[in-house]
C-alpha cells in the first residue's frame, strides 16, 4: 500500500461539479487531484459515440440542454472555459408543446410571446397566463440571488436583493405563497381552461416531478427560467464543457486521475485523512470533496466514523422517491426528422426541428406518474423528444439525425424487472414518438436505451436519480440533502459534499462545486 505526498484537497468524481470545485481551488494555489472511476471525465455532463451501428452519431447519455447554466452563468466566465473550447448556442424556439390533435404551443422568450401562442386557443387563458407570470417572475427574482450563494453564510447582499423584491411586490405575497405552497397541478387547472394550455404546462412542469404533490408550485420556476434566459446547447456536445473544465484544471496545475475508483474515505478521530483507492493506494489530504451522491459518499467513509442517524437520514433522503424515473432512448437515423404534421397546422411557417418537443396530455402526465408508483408503465405517451443534430449538424453525418427521446416517468422498479421489459418499453416509446416525428422508425440505424437501474450502475446514483436528491421546497438550502448534512461541515471534519445533492441542486451550472470549493477554502485557512 503506497502513500503519496499530501494534497490540499481530493475531489471524488470527475463530473462537471467535481471539476469546477477543483478548478476554483487550484486557482487559489491549492494542490488538488480529481479522482474519476470511469475512463473519461464528464459524468452526467458527457457525450460520446455510443451506438456501435452508428459510430458517427454523437450521443448525450444524460444532460443535453443548457438552461440552468444560462440562469447562473458565473462558472464558465470565472473559469475562462471559452479559452478551452466551450461554446454554446441558443435554441429558438426552445420548448414547444405538441398536442395529439396537431396543435402546437411555443414557449417563447417572454411572457408576451407565450401569451400570444396561448391566445390562439383561449383569450382568457392568455390573460391569465400574463397574470401568472407576474407571480412567477417575482418568485424567480426572489430565488435566484439565494440559489447562487452558500446557505451556510450570512449572504447579506443576496438577502438584501431578495428583500427589495419582496418589499416592492408585498401586495403579491399572499398569492405568491399560495402558488409556491400548492400543487402545481392545482394552480394550472384552476387558472386555465383550454386543454392545450393545460397540457402544455403539465408536460413542462412534470419534468421536475409529480405535479400533484404539495408545494410543487416551486416547479413554476422552470417556466420563468426558460422564458427569461432561454435554452442553449454546447457546440460540439456536452463533453466539450467537461473537457474545457479538465483543460482549465490542468492549466492551473491540478491533477486528474481516470480509472481511479475510491474504495474508502479514510477518517480517524472525527477528521478526514484522505482516501484509499480500489487499487490499495492511499492519497492523503486535509479535505475531501465528494462530488458524488451523498449516500454513496457517506457509505465510503471509514466504518464507524459516521453516526448511524446520519447514515439513516441520507439513506432515506428521497431519490426518485415517488417511484418514477426518466428513461433515455437515443436513436441514430439515416435521414432527418421533423414534426411535419404539427408544423403544417401552424399559420406562421415556423420550423420546430431545432426545438425540444413536449408530448403528452394532462391525463398522460398524471397517469404516467401514477403507473410508475405502482411499478407499471403507462400506455399513454408522456415524453420529451429532440434532434440534437438539428441544432448542431456536426453531431451526425451530413443529412442525418440523432434523436434524443426522454420519457419523463417510468417505474424505477417495474414489477417484471427492467431486464424483462426494457426492449418492449423502448419500442413502445419509439412507436409513440413516430406519431409526432413521422419517419422515425423507418430511418433507424441503431438505438441505445437506459432506465433507472442503468443510470444507477453507470453513474453510481441510487435509484438512478439524476438530480441525486429529489427537487422540492423541503430539500433545499441547509436541508439538502438532509437535516444536519447541508451545513458548512459534515459529521467528519474535512469532508464536503460537492454534487447535485447539495444546494442549489441538479442542473448543469457548477454551483454545487463552486459552493463546495468555498467551504474548503474557509476550512483550510
Amino acid at each position: 500500500m503506497r502513500t503519496t505526498t499530501p494534497y490540499d484537497a481530493i475531489v471524488i468524481g470527475g463530473g462537471h461539479n467535481g471539476l469546477a470545485s477543483a478548478c476554483y481551488l487550484a486557482a487559489e494555489g491549492r494542490k488538488v487531484v480529481v479522482l474519476e472511476s470511469l475512463a473519461k471525465v464528464g459524468g452526467m455532463a458527457s457525450s460520446g459515440y455510443l451506438i456501435p451501428e452508428a459510430p458517427n452519431h454523437l450521443v448525450h447519455p444524460c444532460a443535453l440542454d443548457l438552461m440552468s447554466l444560462r440562469v447562473h452563468p458565473m462558472m464558465p466566465l470565472e473559469l475562462q472555459l471559452e479559452r478551452h473550447g466551450f461554446r454554446q448556442t441558443e435554441m429558438d424556439p426552445g420548448y414547444v408543446y405538441l398536442h395529439p390533435d396537431g396543435s402546437s404551443l411555443v414557449f417563447g422568450r417572454s411572457a408576451e410571446q407565450t401569451a400570444a401562442e396561448i391566445r390562439r386557443f383561449s383569450e382568457a387563458d392568455a390573460t391569465e397566463f400574463l397574470a401568472l407570470m407576474k407571480l412567477v417572475n417575482t418568485f424567480i427574482d426572489l430565488a435566484i440571488p439565494m440559489m447562487r450563494v452558500d446557505p451556510t453564510q450570512k449572504n447579506l447582499g443576496a438577502k438584501w436583493q431578495a428583500l427589495k423584491v419582496l418589499i416592492k411586490n408585498r401586495h403579491m405575497k399572499p398569492e405568491l405563497m399560495g402558488l409556491i405552497g400548492s400543487p402545481a397541478y392545482t394552480s394550472i387547472m384552476e387558472r386555465f381552461e383550454h386543454p392545450v394550455t393545460q397540457s402544455a404546462l403539465c408536460c413542462l412542469l412534470g419534468a421536475a416531478g409529480p405535479i400533484t404533490g404539495e408545494a410543487t408550485g416551486v416547479y413554476f420556476a422552470l417556466l420563468g427560467f426558460i422564458q427569461r434566459f432561454g435554452l442553449g446547447r454546447a457546440v460540439g456536445g456536452m463533453q466539450t464543457l467537461s473537457d474545457a473544465l479538465a483543460a482549465r484544471l490542468t492549466e492551473l496545475g491540478g491533477e486528474i486521475r481516470l480509472n481511479a475508483p475510491v474504495a474508502e474515505i479514510v477518517a480517524n478521530n472525527g477528521m478526514v485523512q484522505g482516501v484509499r483507492l480500489s487499487s490499495g493506494e492511499v492519497l492523503t489530504s486535509r479535505s475531501v470533496i465528494a462530488a458524488v451522491h451523498p449516500k454513496v459518499a457517506l457509505h465510503m467513509v471509514t466504518p464507524g466514523a459516521i453516526e448511524r442517524r446520519y447514515l439513516t437520514r441520507v439513506d432515506l433522503a428521497p431519490a426518485n422517491g415517488h417511484g418514477g424515473s426518466p428513461m433515455k432512448i437515443d436513436i441514430a437515423l439515416s435521414g432527418q426528422v421533423r414534426a411535419s404534421r404539427h408544423e403544417a397546422l401552424r399559420s406562421d411557417g415556423l420550423s420546430l426541428r431545432k426545438s425540444v418537443l413536449l408530448i403528452g396530455t394532462v391525463e398522460a402526465v398524471l397517469e404516467n406518474f401514477k403507473c410508475a408508483a405502482r411499478g407499471e408503465v403507462s400506455r399513454l405517451p408522456y415524453l420529451w423528444a429532440t434532434a440534437p443534430s438539428a441544432v448542431d449538424p456536426t453531431q451526425a453525418p451530413e443529412g442525418q439525425d440523432i434523436a434524443y427521446l426522454y420519457p419523463i416517468a417510468v417505474p424505477v422498479e417495474p414489477r417484471e424487472g427492467w431486464d424483462a421489459i426494457r426492449a418492449q418499453v423502448t419500442q413502445t416509446v419509439i412507436d409513440q414518438t413516430e406519431a409526432y416525428l413521422p419517419g422515425l422508425k423507418a430511418l433507424e440505424i441503431g438505438r441505445r436505451a437506459e432506465a433507472a437501474p442503468d443510470f444507477a450502475s453507470r453513474l453510481n446514483v441510487p435509484n438512478g436519480c439524476v438530480v441525486h436528491i429529489d427537487t422540492g421546497a423541503s430539500r433545499t438550502g441547509l436541508m439538502r440533502p438532509a437535516f444536519g448534512l447541508g451545513g458548512e461541515t459534515l459529521p467528519v471534519k474535512g469532508l464536503f459534499f460537492g454534487g447535485a445533492g447539495i444546494h442549489p441542486g441538479g442542473g448543469i451550472n457548477g454551483l454545487p462545486g463552486r459552493i463546495a470549493a468555498g467551504r474548503v477554502k474557509r476550512y483550510l485557512k
